[in-house]
């Protein structure tokens, strides 16, 4: 990685899903925090495995909801973020957000999405008031957490080309797209292009040293690659329904791809 002056260095979070501490996933998660520290950024882990992270949304999460009342998870929350009233798990890891400029996020892709501990600490940590919700910036672009950058870092057991366009699995760009557009550049995050191991239940160490490569290719343009070019709520594209207006995008542009502007 490009060596950077302290003026330089940066803050990133890395969210880690695995429960094997000598996995894959443990060992990239481990490069990562090597190179990034290298470059001379702050680095902050959590590994929500070893951290037993609770997954589950309840009402132990809002320590002042009514036990007799009927808990209504959105409402509840914000209540609860607002008042500074959220359980210490989940203020943890907000405070860690805050303090970040990027995001990680490692994990094996497991049934075409992230292990339910990840899924977890989205549903849990991103609460109404901190991650979305009328008290917070708008959504698309402008959302709370607008000036910082994510990377996804995902081990995949399939072949590459059963992820492609005319893969049977689907593009990785839409099977992510949930986290990409529906969790980061929700909340303002800019996510940059994924990063992906494929064929990775079966590893050759010359294929993980090139695999090491690129991620540090990847790692060390953290802060400069381009992210993927969604288009903002408010700029222009969308109507008052939120839906694309017609003829903004490029003739034969369909799908996921109507809500990415065009390169170049």
């Amino acid at each position: 990685m490009t060596e950077t002056t302290p003026q330089q260095g940066r803050k990133i979070l890395i969210v880690t899903a695995h429960p094997e501490p000598r996995s894959l996933n443990a060992a990239l998660a481990a490069f990562a925090v090597e190179e990034l520290r290298a470059a001379g950024h702050e680095v902050r882990v959590s590994d929500l495995y070893a951290m037993k992270w609770k997954a589950a949304v309840d009402a132990d999460d809002y320590p002042d909801h009514p036990a007799d009342e009927r808990l209504r998870v959105m409402d509840a929350s914000e209540r609860a973020t607002l008042a500074g009233r959220l359980s210490p798990d989940i203020v943890a890891e907000q405070e860690k957000l805050r303090w970040s400029d990027a995001v990680i996020l490692q994990f094996p892709m497991w049934w075409f999405s992230a292990p339910a501990i990840l899924k977890g600490w989205i549903d849990r940590v991103f609460t109404a008031g901190f991650g979305y919700g009328p008290n917070v910036p708008p959504p698309y672009g402008e959302g709370p957490l607008a000036g910082r950058r994510a990377l996804v870092s995902v081990t995949i057991g399939a072949r590459e080309s059963a992820f492609s366009d005319r893969g049977i699995h689907g593009r990785l760009t839409d099977v992510l797209h949930p986290l990409q557009h529906g969790l980061f550049w929700f909340t303002g995050i800019a996510p940059l292009e994924p990063f992906a191991v494929y064929g990775s239940n079966d590893l050759p160490e010359e294929r993980f040293a090139a695999a090491k490569r690129e991620y540090r290719r990847r790692l060390d343009g953290l802060f400069t690659d381009e992210p993927v070019p969604f288009r903002s709520l408010v700029g222009g594209d969308y109507g008052r329904d939120m839906r694309l207006l017609p003829g903004v995008e490029e003739p034969g542009t369909s799908g996921l791809d109507l809500h990415v502007r065009p390169r170049g």
